[in-house]
């Protein structure tokens, strides 16, 4: 026998114990390991989200591969936005609401995320981003909003630096035209003050020629230094569209933000067509740990998408450090599970709100992430209210397929060179068209159209249009209605032209001859106060009309002191008179009916019950109506119909003010057959346009009468030189404007076609000016050019306003009686149901009585007191506490109280009432009251 065996059997055992408690140590740490939801929300279709997801992952497997000890373990649930604001919030409030997640990582864009902010800070549920970069973020004040990448507004003072260094004093900033655009506008215009900044918005859906047309319009300034700041693929195709038109030569800067610096090389990997440009872009360290991340991620990122080809930028790595950043926050904030159970809603609703929970551990893994300190991949990881802090910049070049640094900007040096700290200034920079002499940052325009514009020569309406000549520098220029509206268009036209005006006089005040300089090639165009006519279209081109078409007349106001007796009538039509009145009568009856049994206001002789319904029905008109309302039905009819007539009084107000107004402003003049049978003298102004319009509708030539300005029809009108005045709309208005108390604008309107802007037949100036025309008219600048020039007197009238006024018929109301009317006969239905069920007994008595005697004994009671009313129990019951004076009878059966009255009224009310109580072989008295008025008894059973 081997002495050694034993101990070999005892060792194995022993080893055999050992293996079996750590496994059920390990059994128990793993037991131990709690799941806390991430919910992901990205759009999972494009190649920048592919990227980052991936990044995710990885920071999750090395996190806990590094921490395997850590009691939580972060489990992600994704979302795909599908590039859609409104289904990356439904996406987010499923996460929130379906899954329970304790934190949401995304969105992709700042456009997804305000809604995010605002659910995350109702909710309590921090949401963290790795690439929405809009400072208007910021501005929504969220404390479950954390910013894990560089706010845009961080990098304007490197920007503002460039500037200084290079001393370029005007900027284009070309943004897109969402919330990324709009936010750094702001952060810019304050860091570049010594700089004028303009702005040039592109839609994100802005297609090829779109891009092209306000390429070309930036062509045609003077500025020559552009910064780009969009998304980075409507950004590659600016510079590709930019350097198809030659906008990326020498005398050309260009300037990237922060998030198309990081994109630019991940998009176009040659680099070619932003060759020359400068960009910002937070500076990322080089470190053994991301060299190692970038061979590690590239091996995955290969075997999951085989058929991409890239590498990890910057946002990937913000995705990293953010993930490890919570996974650090998660354990930090030792979450209690049986939380995550509590509340689980079970409705698959994605947009019902109104079962979103409230995060119970929101705050404490909002205030552990703030907490949280650590060197990440892409630096320095440390948030300061939300944000992550500034990071130093670097500036670069690209040059060929390289992106050479040229320099730094901190905060606290400024901008540095790349090659020695001690200089401020960069290295050589090569610019666009391969150029190393430094831009001056503007040039004058070479493509600029100058155009010879001719302006009339008015002897009146300088509103519209007035030319001056300066006698020293010979220079002219105009002014007026007209030529702010044409030098508007002018601006927002895709290429530049800049107008010279000349002095066009006619003798006889008539455009057409002003109109053929156009047509015979002296003039390029001619503007001011020109109608459009069928002659005139025949030999030019007329833009589209800027004012309102038209010709008619205007006639003095006369005040008609001599008010109709009868004119308080006519605000409502006859209908209208006779239904209001008839539901008077009809809301007195079916109050009167209602209160009658129960309320002694609504009691006494027959004609003193008929003056009290109607008293109360008519004085509801003015809601003085004083007696009280006991019954809910009545009150219910009440209430109804009181609206009702605060609308009717209501209107008739308005109304009668309006008739009243209309007969102070009377025309003197509303027919043109009376002008012309009167023989009336009627004027125009100087021109054969009008004029020929008069003589078509039969007035005599001798009769009519020229004025040249609106001082003239002014002093023509008040001194009754003229009668009416015929002219186009516009010029009416101009009068209308200074003499609004005065004068008129009333019917006929003979049609033309308004003013417009002259150009030679086939001009291409017409379309485009025309398309520019609509842009200024439908804006709000249209409103201000017309304030400018003739909204003198705030307190003017209208001159649209009708000189007449209509009865409101019953056709406006009916809707308002028919819900009273439905109140009414409704209320009618119920009291009729309640008064029939309590009185059934008369109705269903085996008796033989008649049903006409029965119908006489239910209006009998229909008209007695209702003492099972709490207005008389109340009484009946304080007259029985109240002392009383007894009358025996020789019967001793029956007793005679008389009740003592406390006040006067009630004196009324029981002087004629007799009480008597008579035994019963029950042990009761049969108490029987007998009012003397009414002929009625009650019976009630006292105990002895």
């Amino acid at each position: 026998m081997n002495p050694t065996k034993p101990n070999n059997t005892f060792l194995r055992y022993l080893f055999l114990f050992l293996w079996v408690f750590l496994s059920m140590e390990v059994g128990l740490g793993q037991k131990q390991t709690r799941e806390i939801k991430v919910g992901v929300v990205l759009d999972l279709e494009t190649t920048f989200s592919k990227i980052c997801l991936t990044s995710m992952n990885m920071s999750l497997s090395d996190f806990y591969k590094e921490h395997p000890n850590y009691q939580t373990r972060l489990v992600f649930h994704v979302r795909d936005s599908m590039r859609d604001t409104v289904q990356a919030s439904a996406a987010a409030l499923d996460l929130i609401r379906n899954e329970q997640v304790s934190a949401i990582i995304g969105p992709r864009n700042s456009m997804q995320a305000q809604f995010m902010i605002r659910l995350a800070n109702k909710t309590r549920v921090p949401t963290i981003t790795f690439s929405a970069s809009s400072p208007l973020l910021t501005s929504i004040k969220s404390p479950y909003f954390v910013r894990a990448t560089v706010n845009d507004s961080s990098q304007v003072k490197a920007i503002a630096s460039i500037f200084e260094s290079f001393g370029w004093r005007r900027l284009v900033a070309i943004t897109v035209d969402n919330e990324l655009g709009e936010g750094i506008m702001p952060y810019l215009s304050d860091a570049l003050q010594d700089v004028k900044v303009h702005r040039s918005a592109i839609s994100p859906e802005a297609n090829d020629d779109q891009i092209l047309v306000e390429l070309y319009k930036l062509m045609t300034r003077q500025t020559r230094v552009f910064l780009v700041h969009t998304d980075s693929r409507l950004a590659l195709r600016i510079f590709q569209k930019a350097r198809e038109i030659g906008m990326m030569q020498e005398g050309y800067v260009w300037l990237m933000t922060n998030g198309i610096t990081h994109r630019m090389k991940h998009i176009d990997h040659s680099l070619s067509t932003v060759e020359g440009v400068l960009g910002v872009r937070s500076h990322v360290p080089k470190s053994k740990e991301l060299q190692d991340f970038r061979l590690r991620w590239k091996r995955r990122f290969e075997k999951e998408k085989p058929t991409l080809r890239d590498d990890p930028s910057a946002f990937a790595l913000w995705a990293y450090d953010s993930i490890t950043a919570l996974a650090m926050a998660v354990e930090k904030a030792k979450f209690d599970i049986s939380l995550h159970d509590n509340g689980r809603v079970s409705s698959k609703n994605m947009t019902d709100l109104g079962n979103v929970r409230v995060s119970p551990y929101g705050p404490s893994l909002l205030k552990a992430l703030s907490e949280v300190r650590f060197k990440g991949l892409a630096g320095e990881f440390n948030l300061i209210n939300g944000q992550l802090e500034s990071p130093k910049f670097e500036i670069i070049n690209f040059v060929g397929n390289e992106e050479r640094v040229l320099g730094f900007w901190t905060s606290s040096n400024g901008l540095v060179n790349a090659n020695s700290d001690k200089t401020r200034s960069f290295g050589p920079v090569i610019w666009p068209g391969k150029s190393t002499v430094v831009p001056r940052g503007w040039e004058i325009p070479t493509n600029e159209k100058k155009i010879k514009v001719g302006v009339p020569v008015k002897k009146g309406f300088f509103n519209f249009v007035e030319v001056t000549k300066d006698p020293i520098t010979n220079i002219t220029t105009a002014k007026g209605y007209a030529i702010d509206i044409f030098e508007a268009a002018l601006k927002k036209l895709p290429y530049s032209v800049i107008p010279q005006y000349y002095r066009c006089e006619s003798t006889d005040d008539d455009y057409n001859d002003l109109v053929d300089k156009v047509y015979n090639g002296t003039l390029d165009a001619f503007v001011g106060d020109v109608t459009i006519t069928a002659h005139r279209s025949t030999r030019v081109d007329f833009t589209l009309p800027y004012t309102e078409s038209g010709v008619s007349m205007m006639v003095p106001v006369r005040d008609n002191k001599n008010k109709n007796t009868w004119v308080f009538l006519k605000p409502w039509s006859l209908d209208l008179w006779l239904t209001t009145g008839c539901f008077f009568v009809l809301i007195g009856f079916v109050v009167w009916l209602f209160e009658h049994r129960v309320n002694t206001d609504f009691r006494g002789p027959p004609h003193h019950q008929i003056g009290t319904s109607f008293w109360f029905s008519f004085s509801t008109m003015v809601f003085a109506h004083r007696e009280k309302v006991v019954s809910n039905l009545a009150r219910f009819v009440v209430v109804v119909w009181c609206f009702v007539v605060l609308v009717l009084t209501q209107s008739y107000t308005a109304n009668l003010t309006s008739f009243l107004t209309v007969q102070r402003f009377q025309p003197t003049v509303t027919n043109v057959n009376d002008l012309k049978r009167n023989g009336d003298y009627v004027g125009y102004q100087h021109g054969a346009f009008v004029k020929d319009i008069l003589l078509k509708e039969g007035f005599d030539e001798s009769r009519l009468v020229a004025f040249g300005s609106s001082e003239d029809c002014n002093a023509l009108l008040s001194n009754r030189s003229i009668a009416a005045v015929f002219d186009e709309i516009p010029y009416l208005r101009a009068i209308l404007s200074q003499n609004c108390s005065k004068y008129v604008m009333v019917e006929p309107t003979y049609k033309t076609a308004g003013f417009g802007f002259a150009f030679p037949k086939n001009s291409p100036f017409t379309g485009d000016v025309s398309k520019a025309i609509l842009n200024v008219t439908q804006g709000a600048e249209m409103q201000h050019i017309e304030n400018k020039w003739f909204m003198k007197h705030n307190d003017c009238l209208d001159p649209k306003t009708e000189l007449s006024s209509n009865s409101l018929g019953l056709n406006s109301f009916w809707g308002l009686f028919l819900i009273a009317g439905i109140a009414s006969f409704l209320a009618l239905l119920i009291f009729v149901a309640i008064f029939l069920y309590e009185n059934r007994h008369t109705i269903y008595d085996d008796s033989e009585d008649s049903v006409c005697r029965k119908l006489t004994s239910l209006f009998r009671i229909l008209n007695e007191k209702d003492f099972k009313s709490h207005t008389f129990k109340n009484s009946a019951v304080h007259n029985v506490s109240s002392p009383m004076s007894t009358h025996y009878t020789q019967s001793p059966s029956a007793v005679q109280i008389a009740p003592r009255p406390e006040s006067s009224s009630q004196n009324r009310e029981f002087e004629l009432r007799r009480m008597s109580f008579t035994p019963s072989e029950e042990g009761f008295i049969t108490q029987t009251i007998h009012h003397e008025d009414e002929a009625t008894s009650i019976e009630c059973r006292v105990e002895k």
